[in-house]
């Protein structure tokens, strides 16, 4: 934890104090007070001096929404879909880039930048995220007003998804010939801690199972560090950084005792072209439409939801462990919990009972507004989706749970899993679809 005596002198620096109420204008603040926390949401910076005062009561970190709004105060957990989007007046994309291998994360962070100015984006700014990674930012400036007559603030959280996703597609082969360059399988074997078998898939190496990029977790209400706030388990700042300097960024230059306050700024609206950002959104939107049709249409022929919740003696080992409560990685774990257990046959009343009661499980609980707002959106979005694949390197591997057993290793996902073990998959076989009406082939059986 950072002393109280080097959080005091950091935050009463007003050089420090006037870029972090800059950039904290129309958003949604969150005030973290080291392990207790964060402070009650929704909050706001209206003057610099504020600042200090929160570190003051023990304030530690200062985290904002990606989101603009009209009146940030005015926002409630029991919102609609359609009073939130009233409230919105605009969004950023922030591209969130982890990884345990720093050369890995400084190269992934070079190709975004480069794909982001391939789409004719001038406005892009980066900073270091105060740990393992950088954010990436384009500012709302730089979208159109409308697409496809649709007001562009409307589209959060499916348009800055889609747009990660989208770019990580597009660099994932570049990636990869970069880091084989300097490293063979071995070497990146050693430095990410990982089997080969879990980042080489169809006999390719695929970077973005050591890089992580957040292209799931962004959604209404979500926050990232401020520019200039420190980072509570590194002790070092969110420092905005040149585009040029990535490759060369040395994190001593974060340390709070070395910071100097440049002239760029993180998410500079003085930056933005009007409609610089039209290309990479239509292509994003398009790329993600005809992925998620043929992603369906595989998933229909996988698995039929059941009629009756299947029982939690069949999870997984991966769903046990989540359940006993984590301390880290809880907000992706519930992105995989709300899809495995919608995909299983809970109903969304019977998913927030149970989420209700692990989240008491959990260390350092997640706040209830997180929590509720992750089933909100799914029962709104209105798409059964399965939860990540069990390579996937960011959810149950990244998170500590993945421990299997004998079945794991003849499953991809943990819905598999538990279709088997309950023994809810047929024979192949024509079946009508439960939430299509159409006719879809379902697996063998195999006995548990």
């Amino acid at each position: 934890m950072i002393h109280i005596s080097t959080l005091l002198k950091y935050y009463k620096r007003q050089d420090i104090q006037k870029e972090m109420a800059e950039n904290a204008k129309g958003r949604e603040i969150a005030v973290k007070y080291g392990e207790k926390g964060f402070g009650k949401r929704p909050d706001i910076l209206n003057y610099e001096a504020e600042i200090l005062e929160f570190v003051k009561k023990g304030a530690t970190s200062f985290h904002a929404s990606e989101e603009h709004w009209d009146n940030p105060l005015s926002l409630t957990t029991s919102m609609n879909k359609r009073e939130v989007e009233e409230l919105r007046i605009g969004w950023d994309l922030i591209i969130d880039i982890d990884c345990n291998v720093w050369d890995y994360t400084k190269l992934s962070a070079v190709m975004l930048i480069q794909a982001l100015k391939y789409h004719g984006i001038q406005a892009v700014s980066i900073k270091f995220s105060g740990n393992k990674g950088f954010h990436i930012g384009v500012p709302f400036e730089s979208f159109p007003k409308t697409i496809n007559n649709q007001p562009i603030e409307s589209l959060f959280p499916d348009a800055p998804r889609a747009i990660a996703a989208y770019l990580q597609e597009m660099t994932r082969s570049h990636l990869s010939k970069a880091i084989l360059k300097t490293d063979n399988i071995e070497t990146i074997a050693k430095k990410s801690g990982m089997n080969p078998k879990e980042f080489i898939i169809n006999n390719a190496f695929d970077p973005y199972k050591i890089v992580g990029i957040d292209t799931i977790l962004i959604s209404q209400r979500h926050l990232f560090r401020m520019p200039y706030s420190l980072h509570e388990k590194s002790g070092l700042a969110s420092l905005p950084i040149l585009l040029e300097q990535v490759m060369d960024f040395d994190k001593g230059l974060a340390n709070p005792e070395n910071i100097v306050v440049p002239n760029h700024r993180f998410l500079d609206k003085q930056q933005a072209r009007s409609e610089e950002a039209r290309s990479l959104i239509i292509q994003a939107l398009d790329a993600t439409a005809k992925l998620e049709e043929t992603k369906e249409k595989n998933e229909q022929k996988e698995f039929i939801i059941p009629e009756v919740a299947l029982p939690e003696e069949a999870f997984p080992p991966c769903m046990h462990l989540i359940f006993k409560g984590i301390n880290d990685g809880k907000k992706r774990a519930v992105f995989a919990l709300v899809n495995f257990l919608q995909s299983i046959g809970w109903s969304y009343d019977m998913i927030e009972q149970r989420l209700l009661e692990w989240n008491k499980k959990n260390p350092e609980p997640l706040r209830e507004t997180i929590l509720l707002g992750q089933i909100r959106y799914h029962k709104q979005n209105k798409k059964s989706m399965l939860p990540p694949n069990c390579d996937n390197q960011m959810y149950y591997i990244d998170i500590g749970v993945c421990k299997p057993d004998n079945l794991c290793a003849k499953i991809k996902n943990p819905v598999h899993y538990t279709l088997r073990k309950a023994g809810k998959q047929k024979k192949p076989g024509k079946t009508k679809s439960s939430s299509r009406g159409t006719t879809t082939q379902t697996p063998k059986q195999e006995n548990a």
